[in-house]
């Protein structure tokens, strides 16, 4: 199967291929474009051209192209699914869940609005704040999910008023230009762009003199290399990022229950999400009980191809991650007791069985990296001021949780978390309508709701003096 990249309008091809393989056998079942920086120079010429003319709509017209898209994702469902699992191997109803989700979110994208808003208008001065377009985004994104997180960038940098050049990431492009040849149908030409490369386009992006903003989502060492090359054009940048986000239980949760949410918060999409559990701090009067419950839920676990009906964990993306993954997995192996898993199934495939390791402690490198793989380390506490010193203390703030039967107590205890998201007796509670962000080294901006709109914009003030 080939693929064409959507530049100007047009779906072309670039003379040269890059292999994309189901990470479920290893083998390749696709082809897509390895776009120059001649195509990207050609993707963002068209995309200010088409931006000029985009930004005189009204927040009406822009709406009503965006819901188109969506309906087109709606209608396109069994495919996109199946594509999402061939390329990044996560279960078909897991894919097929990225599809509904991606059509909730332009459709609810379409829905914001960023007024102007007066700030004086009295006898002498009238005063709003207006929102304009920044012009051309790019939007790079990670290989997790790949469809979704490319309406997470189209969706706001259109309603805003910009265009977009879109690069998704090399392992998993091939729903991205399905969704291109959408794109292609219902928008201006220019107005979206998709290309497609070996990872070598990133840099070029991120230092384009004619693009305005990046919006990322990946790795928190790549996101350091962008806010230094936007740094030479004055970029905007969001950065949506890593995360070794903490779960606490306290000794008062139903341990069954709390069991399976913290599993569910660990083990989506094979550990593969920013926003995943990577490590759970249990209180040590449950302790035992706690870890008893998470093999059981975890020996439940099928491991196979996600086309496969009844599979329940797929493989790895991509082998990079794979080998990376097998690197924690050794290390809890020499750290602590591995109860669950800890095999790497032979044959073809990335595959790692879903492994809980106990008795592991703050310092190993499984509790203090992010694994973003299918491994949950389970910390022993006794102290709460003293859990929450542990959990803060990390480089990354992205989510968090705390399980209690005492609501208030946990809010509270949640509050002190150092994380951008922080759930209580829930995990990956997300939506168009809540704002996302990261502490520290976990991001920089907001994602989603109004305010993650207003990322897409450059705010300026009319100050008007009523006597000339």
């Amino acid at each position: 199967m080939d693929m064409k990249m959507l530049i100007n309008g047009q779906m072309v091809e670039s003379g040269a291929w890059v292999d994309v393989i189901n990470p479920a056998n290893e083998e390749v079942f696709a082809r897509v474009p390895h776009a120059t920086e001649t195509h990207l120079d050609e993707a963002v010429a068209a995309a200010a051209a088409a931006q000029k003319e985009w930004e005189k709509t009204t927040m009406a017209e822009r709406r009503t192209k965006v819901e188109e898209l969506s309906a087109a994702l709606a209608e396109n469902e069994a495919d996109l699914a199946r594509l999402i699992t061939l390329e990044q191997g996560k279960p078909l109803p897991e894919a097929t869940g990225e599809v509904q989700w991606s059509v909730g979110y332009l459709a609810h994208t379409a829905t914001l609005e960023l007024p102007d808003r007066v700030i004086q208008d009295d006898d002498d001065f009238f005063i709003e704040t207006r929102h304009k377009p920044l012009g051309v985004v790019g939007g790079i994104i990670a290989w997790n999910f790949p469809l979704l997180l490319c309406v997470w960038k189209i969706g706001p940098a259109l309603m805003a008023g910009n265009s977009i050049v879109l690069k998704p990431a090399p392992t998993t492009p091939v729903a991205a230009l399905r969704l291109a040849e959408l794109c292609a149908e219902i928008f201006p030409a220019g107005l979206v762009n998709i290309i497609t490369d070996k990872n070598d386009l990133g840099p070029k992006m991120t230092e384009h003199p004619g693009i305005s903003k990046i919006g990322f989502t990946g790795s928190s060492e790549t996101g350091k290399h962008i806010v230094k090359a936007a740094a030479n054009t004055m970029k905007r940048v969001t950065l949506e990022m890593g995360g070794n986000d903490p779960s606490i239980v306290m000794p008062d949760v139903d341990v069954k229950a709390a069991a399976e949410k913290v599993y569910g918060g660990a083990f989506l999409n094979a550990g593969q999400v920013c926003l995943a559990v990577k490590r759970a701090y249990v209180h040590d009067s449950i302790y035992d009980e706690f870890c008893d419950a998470l093999v059981d839920i975890a020996s439940h676990a099928v491991v196979g191809d996600g086309l496969e009906q009844g599979t329940t964990v797929g493989p790895i993306q991509n082998k990079a991650q794979y080998e990376k993954v097998q690197g924690y997995l050794e290390d809890a192996k020499s750290c602590g007791n591995v109860i669950a898993g800890g095999e790497v199934p032979a044959g073809k495939g990335y595959f790692i069985n879903p492994t809980i390791v106990r008795d592991v402690k703050d310092g190993d490198k499984i509790v203090d990296e992010e694994q973003f793989g299918p491994i949950l380390p389970v910390i022993p506490f006794g102290d709460i001021d003293d859990v929450i010193e542990r959990a803060n203390n990390s480089d990354y703030g992205l989510g968090g949780s705390v399980h209690s039967k005492d609501v208030a107590g946990a809010t509270e205890i949640a509050g002190r978390i150092e994380s951008g998201s922080v759930w209580v007796n829930q995990q990956l509670n997300i939506g168009p309508h809540i704002p996302m962000a990261g502490f520290k080294g976990s991001g920089l901006g907001v994602e989603q709701s109004t305010e993650g709109l207003a990322e897409y914009t450059q705010m300026q003030v009319i100050n008007v003096a009523k006597t000339a």
